[in-house]
């Protein structure tokens, strides 16, 4: 009887290990591994396949990431299916490479058939170095470092702007304001009244040059000029057009209406040294160099016979002559602060137009007038710590301490701290929270429930001013494989007396006796805003939760 027994239970062990190996069979043959080749160059893409035939309900999940060894992973290609008699064949195929020669192993791939977990095979492949034939491909030493050149920004662009707007005003105040104090002698000249020009301009004549070099007609030519330029200015406004005749008549005709005190010989002697200047110009005559030198001498004398002969001007007339000077200098000066800032503006606007089509127009008009939020993403951003233990986040600046309790979940056993970014001037705002639980959880698995957590946070929130609150959960992981639970959605929140319909991200993290937590509200139609807090939410890491 008991031989028998023993005979059964030999019987029952044979089954058991017979199941264990077909279980075992079955679970390798439903994972097939295949490369396409098990010896490549260097650089070369090795293209590596798992294949396996399941049910169609099944759900099967590949391998992600760098879980191939040495070997590293440049294309993860999309899953071929093909269906046959309710089965489902699929084929995931991987491409490879490695960059260093040797021989190497692909360590065997985790697959996932619903709740089963199967692997497969490892594979060896051998990665051969590239033979170069140096007799036909020379070598050649390896190149110095280029300094490569840094990436304009619109701030290096914005000191070109002002240095042409200063240049451009330099050269406004060089043409419309300095020039006009070094004028040429003729512009000099120009600018004085009738009777110092004629004083200058019979300085400036020199008789015995012009007699020795036998310009006797450029001579008389430049005196009668004079003469004729002041009594056309003060006398006759025709002197300049008028012949000889013409003029001595006029002159005459002036005198006896006694509109102008003339002395008859102040007459009779411009009378004489006009016509003996005709003579000069049109009959080739020749004066002795002393006549040259008393019709120069006349001449000058009888302007000031001329001068003093001229009609005294009225207070009134002398009012309005003082008037209209003021009212001219007044009337040139507007003219040339109009022009200036017409060439200004003009200068501007195309300096804008230019930086614009480059820039575009809203990068440079929020420049010019220092958009906060720009400000706050082109400061120099800081990555740091905060919380022991810590969250570590990158931020436009440094956050500041806040060592008051404000976490929505009260309680004396926690240890808060928490910190905010200080810029209150942009359409964002950003909390990070780091609490400590100071009295052991009964049961030390388990976390701080982040969803209750969340929900608090909504109402702390609605605290800060936001209202219309349309939250959503999903999970969220780090870059270094933190994961925890991301409340997002769409509330109304005032930035800057300004109610805006904003979003905002409200992240938790928990393990054992540790709650970590970011809270981040920005203006969605703020640029700015949006590009700082895509780049908070994509620099969070969290240390080891289990330190102290």
């Amino acid at each position: 009887m008991l031989e028998t027994k023993r005979k059964w239970t030999d019987i029952n062990s044979l089954w058991v290990m017979l199941g264990l190996i077909l279980f075992t069979i079955d679970g390798h043959s439903q994972v097939k591994t295949s490369v396409d080749s098990t010896a490549i160059k260097i650089g070369e893409e090795l293209i590596y396949n798992i294949e396996l035939e399941v049910d169609s309900s099944s759900v099967v999940v590949f391998p992600k990431g760098q879980s191939f060894g040495a070997l590293e992973l440049i294309e993860d290609y999309k899953t071929d299916t093909l269906v046959k008699d309710f089965k489902v064949k699929l084929l995931k195929k991987y491409g490879l490479t490695q960059f260093d020669s040797g021989s190497y192993t692909i360590p065997a791939q985790k697959v996932l058939i619903g709740e089963k977990v199967f692997y497969s095979d490892s594979v060896s492949v051998e990665i051969n170095a590239v033979m170069i034939d140096t007799a036909k491909q020379n070598l050649y030493g390896i190149k110095p470092i280029i300094a490569v050149e840094k990436q304009s920004s619109f701030w290096n662009a914005f000191k070109w702007i002002f240095g042409m707007l200063l240049a451009a005003g330099i050269a406004v105040w060089y043409f419309f304001f300095y020039a006009k104090k070094n004028l040429s002698d003729a512009e000099q000249l120009a600018k004085l009244p009738p009777y110092e020009q004629a004083k200058l301009a019979l300085n400036k004549l020199n008789e015995k040059t012009s007699y020795e070099n036998e310009t006797i007609k450029v001579f008389y030519s430049e005196l009668t000029l004079v003469l004729r330029k002041y009594l056309n200015a003060k006398v006759y406004d025709q002197s300049l057009e008028s012949t000889t005749e013409e003029l001595l008549e006029k002159l005459y005709s002036l005198k006896r209406a006694e509109e102008f005190v003339f002395k008859d010989e102040t007459l009779k002697n411009i009378e004489t040294t006009l016509k003996r200047a005709d003579l000069v110009k049109f009959a080739k005559s020749k004066p002795q160099f002393e006549i040259m030198r008393m019709d120069k001498q006349i001449i000058a004398q009888e302007i000031d016979q001329v001068r003093a002969g001229l009609p005294k001007p009225s207070e009134i007339e002398l009012q309005q002559t003082l008037e209209y000077q003021k009212g001219l200098r007044k009337r040139k000066k507007q003219q040339q602060f109009k022009w200036a800032g017409i060439t200004l503006f003009t200068l501007f606007l195309l300096t804008f137009l230019c930086f614009g089509f480059y820039f575009g127009f809203n990068t440079v008009k929020d420049t010019v007038l220092r958009h906060p939020s720009k400000l706050l993403l082109e400061n120099n951003w800081v990555s740091s710590e905060y919380g022991a233990p810590g969250i570590r986040i990158e931020s436009p600046k440094v956050l500041l301490r806040d060592f008051g309790d404000s976490t929505a979940v009260k309680g004396s056993d926690l240890d808060i701290k928490k910190f905010y970014l200080g810029e209150q001037s942009a359409a964002l705002r950003l909390i990070v929270k780091s609490t400590k639980l100071n009295k052991q959880r009964n049961n030390e698995n388990d976390a701080v429930d982040v969803l209750k957590i969340a929900e608090n946070e909504l109402l702390f929130l609605g605290q800060m001013g936001a209202s219309n609150i349309l939250p959503k959960n999903e999970e969220f992981t780090t870059p270094n494989g933190q994961k925890g639970l991301k409340t997002y959605g769409n509330a109304n929140f005032i930035f800057k007396d300004k109610l805006s319909n904003a979003e905002f991200v409200i992240l938790g993290f928990s393990a054992k006796i540790f709650l970590q937590q970011l809270i981040l509200i920005w203006d969605p139609e703020d640029p700015y805003a949006t590009q700082i807090s895509e780049r908070i939410l994509s620099s969070v890491e969290l240390n080891d939760q289990t330190q102290n």
